[in-house]
């Protein structure tokens, strides 16, 4: 069997014709930058062209493209328009989905030139849409890939530009060439596959493996008891995946059944069936928090309210008190989130091997440092024998930053096989057991006084985290709208389903999803203004600034009355606002030296998309005036100086002023033995053979007015000051078929110096897209009777396309940073936190109905409507 791929002939044996084409690129060719997802045709990021046509690789067999000319993303060769446009409107952000729509773009680019001319009028944005319809981007960067198709359509782009890309790694990402975890292949690399629980609540008794030519380790805990469908068991290895597959369904699991809870309601009751019946299994449960779980009592599967909890007689009483008169100033409802799955497109993977007494890793993970720390403890090895690589992360957003179960199960497969192992996770594994942020049920209750000031808040917070602890919802609310009373009380619901972890702002998306749609009821019920209310409400300056931009958009100055609209489709326009903590790791480093030169930056961190070996560039390069082709930054591996882990919004906070000091101190060893270069330049001194070798490393300054707490909390310190968020959406409401769509976001985002303008509003524009998935679309649906997650693939778990993807406004408000090192602080989790309640204000303003349980499903929109209409 013949086939054709990139201009290049390749016979292949009958026995593979029946085998998914992605697996001959992949696997057989080396043609990584074709990139295996989801495995049913949902993502495209396995595109790849067919004669010419776009056709997803996962589900074509090798027997159908025999004889056939096969294009992937390596074949256009960096050269096509589509590319380049990609590159110029920072299409892209971690990278791993934008093969597939590169290829398919280029197709649609191709073609739409040759039916309009190459001078052609840009396509509308609905003709984009649908021609990249079968394509997802967990990253959201959907806004500048409209931008760069457009682009290339019109010829803009058929010549290479006078300037690089925004983004330095693009090139490498958008021609296939970035390696990601999931490409590497090792010599006599084994493949693990996790054998996982088929019951919610078990004590495993006996685990046999048949097949005695592979290699299979444990992974119980101590206590051997499985608390979820999905919990890792053991893991096997064997040459091939499929073999490794096949040997992991032939394992036997002896098991002994415990009685299970799988709905959080039957938890919180008295008799229900405990997930943790010892102390020691309750102290030994996962967390859902980023930082520390804090103390706090249990009562059955209920845990808390946890120390952080602010008790609040003074607000009790005002509200009880409200109550009783029945003051229309108060509003009292109950509010709930689903489960959010993280769903980075590259899955989480881990290839380990051992090399005498040397532990080998690459893995897709946020923190490089974390993985170290927590290898050189589990396997008793000095950190310098850890030895970690992470060059690309496809995405993570919190679920890869604590080091997971792919990585121990690659790690002991690998030492008990003695060959390297890779451990890659399908996506049904992904959408289980990879993350997820825990669903919510919030009690809560706000009164304004005689003046419309806030007199009272009381906010009771369930978290719905599977078996994991540590809500941290209602304290949030502490942090915002001054210092009114308010009691805020977190608990846990245990139940035995997947355990929460950290995502993208923990806690605070459905905080304010409750109090943001609160703050809109009260203005309603008071006649007032939704701004000049949270303005009124709020001392911060910096928001406030913010809700002078809101108030004077014209969308905002334009908008109908709430409710005031009839017939089919309804527009609405709402607002919501949101802070965010500043955190920072202070003991950041960079270090620079001069090889051959050029310049290399490099530091312990990683870069899953959010641009911070741009950040890094950037900042060296203006500071010592040098062209892009003189600096080169290297992160995501191990054997250089301290890095952050990528989660919290710290990164570029952290590093770029390290940078800053590195550069300023390479600038002093360069000069000090004399200029060396025509005028003096560092481009002079660098052409120089002395100069070869030179180092030097750049710290962190301390804050001017230090920092909030006065130790590190896992290398990190919170400081002075919140950056803030006001979003202002506009939405579409389609009455008959219960439809939302959410046509222009506004985004106002206080966190002062940006460092790169082009890579903060893609993160920025990508964080409005996940705002309006947890919104409109995403929810974790469970078999109530087996506990078996039943949206294990995407297309039961629905993440937006990039069809819903409004237009989106972008405004930085850049003042108030003085005193931080640097001017600025993160913008990556503050940009979602209000999204998702500025759109349930827009859906109130455009039919009158609340929406109080997200995502706001068609159904639940016809029966709130249908209420309405009663």
């Amino acid at each position: 069997m013949d086939v054709k791929v990139n201009g290049s002939s390749h016979m292949l044996d009958d026995a593979a014709k029946d085998q998914p084409a992605v697996g001959l690129l992949r696997d057989t060719l080396g043609l990584t930058g074709t990139k295996l997802v989801c495995g049913a045709g949902v993502c495209g990021a396995c595109t790849v062209q067919v004669d010419g046509t776009p056709m997803v690789s996962c589900l074509l067999p090798c027997a159908a493209v025999a004889g056939r000319a096969v294009t992937t993303v390596e074949g256009l060769g960096g050269s096509h328009p589509v590319q380049r446009a990609f590159a110029a409107h920072d299409a892209l952000q971690c990278g791993y989905c934008t093969p597939g729509f590169v290829v398919a773009a280029a197709a649609f680019v191709d073609r739409w030139r040759v039916e309009h001319g190459e001078n052609a009028e840009p396509p509308a944005r609905a003709v984009i849409a649908d021609a990249l319809a079968g394509h997802l981007c967990r990253c959201g960067a959907y806004g500048s890939i409209y931008a760069a198709v457009a682009a290339a359509c019109t010829g803009a782009h058929d010549e290479d530009g006078q300037t690089g890309p925004p983004r330095v790694e693009a090139m490498a990402k958008i021609t296939g060439s970035a390696r990601y975890t999931t490409d590497v292949r090792l010599d006599g690399q084994l493949d693990g596959v996790i054998v996982r629980s088929t019951k919610a609540h078990a004590v495993v008794r006996a685990v046999t493996v048949p097949d005695a030519g592979t290699t299979t380790v444990d992974l119980l805990p101590d206590d051997r008891t499985v608390r979820y469908v999905g919990r890792p068991i053991a893991a096997v290895a064997a040459p091939t995946l499929a073999a490794a597959r096949e040997a992991a369904a032939k394992v036997v699991v002896e098991y002994q059944e415990l009685p299970a809870v799988l709905d959080a309601a039957v938890a919180r009751r008295p008799d229900g069936p405990l997930v943790y019946g010892s102390r020691a299994a309750r102290r030994a449960a996962p967390a859902s928090a980023e930082g520390l779980v804090m103390p706090a009592r249990w009562h059955g599967n209920v845990r808390g309210p946890s120390a952080m909890g602010w008790r609040g007689g003074t607000a009790a009483r005002r509200i009880e008190q409200a109550r009783r008169r029945g003051d229309e100033r108060l509003v009292s409802a109950r509010y709930t989130t689903a489960v959010q799955v993280h769903t980075p497109l590259e899955p989480h993977a881990c290839v380990a091997r051992w090399s005498g007494p040397d532990l080998h890793i690459w893995v897709s993970s946020q923190a490089v440092g974390m993985v170290v720390e927590a290898a050189s403890a589990r396997w008793k090895l000095p950190p310098e024998r850890v030895h970690v690589v992470a060059e690309h992360v496809g995405g993570g957003f919190g679920a890869k930053v604590k080091p997971t179960v792919e990585l121990v199960a690659a790690v002991e497969l690998a030492r008990a096989a003695g060959a390297p192992v890779r451990v890659v996770l399908d996506r049904a594994e992904e959408l289980t057991d990879a993350g997820n942020r825990p669903g919510t049920e919030v009690e809560l209750n706000l009164l304004a006084d005689d003046d419309g000031r806030l007199a009272a808040l009381t906010m009771d917070v369930y978290g719905d985290g599977g078996v994991s602890t540590g809500s941290s919802v209602a304290a949030l609310a502490r942090l915002i709208y001054g210092n009114a009373p308010r009691r805020l009380r977190d608990f846990d619901v245990v139940t035995n389903l997947p355990p929460g972890t950290p995502f993208r702002g923990p806690g605070g998306p459905p905080m304010a999803w409750a109090l943001e749609q609160a703050i809109d009821e009260l203005a309603q019920r008071l006649g007032d203004d939704p701004i000049a209310l949270r303005r009124r409400w709020d001392g911060n300056a910096k928001r406030r600034a913010l809700y002078d931009w809101a108030a004077a958009l014209p969308v905002w100055a334009q908008r109908p009355p709430p409710g005031s609209q009839t017939g089919r489709f309804r527009r609405g326009v709402g607002v919501a606002a949101a802070n965010w903590l500043y955190l920072v790791d202070p003991g950041t480093e960079v270090e620079l030296t001069v090889e051959d030169g050029v310049v290399v930056a490099r530091t312990g961190t990683q870069d899953m998309g959010t641009g911070i070996r741009s950040v890094i560039s950037g900042v060296v390069r203006a500071d010592l005036g040098l062209p892009p082709d003189r600096v080169r930054v290297e992160v995501g591996r191990t054997g250089t100086v301290h890095g952050p882990a990528s989660g919290g919004s710290r990164t570029t906070t952290s590093v770029a002023p390290a940078a800053r000091d590195a550069a300023r101190r390479l600038r002093a060893a360069l000069t000090s033995g004399g200029t060396g270069g025509a005028g003096g330049s560092i481009v002079g001194l660098l052409d120089g053979s002395a100069a070869d070798g030179v180092r030097a490393v750049g710290r962190r300054p301390r804050d001017r007015r230090g920092y909030f707490t006065p130790f590190s909390m896992g290398g990190v310190r919170i400081g002075r000051g919140f950056s803030g968020a006001v979003h202002v959406t506009e939405v579409e409401v389609d009455t008959r078929l219960g439809r939302i769509r959410a046509t222009r976001v506004w985004g106002g985002i206080a966190a002062g110096h940006i460092y790169s303008e082009r890579l903060a509003r893609s993160q920025c524009e990508g964080s409005i897209v996940q705002g309006i998935g947890f919104a409109l679309y995403e929810q974790r649906h469970v078999d109530p009777a087996t506990g078996i997650v039943l949206t294990d693939n995407l297309e039961d778990y629905r993440i937006p396309g990039i069809g819903d993807t409004p237009e989106i406004e972008i405004h930085f408000h850049r003042d108030g940073w003085d005193h931080v090192t640097g001017g600025g602080v993160g913008l990556g989790e503050v940009a979602t936190l209000s999204v998702a309640a500025s759109v349930g204000n827009a859906v109130h303003a455009a039919t009158g109905w609340r929406p109080l349980d997200l995502p706001i499903r068609p159904d639940r929109l016809l029966a709130g409507l249908a209420g309405v209409a009663r």
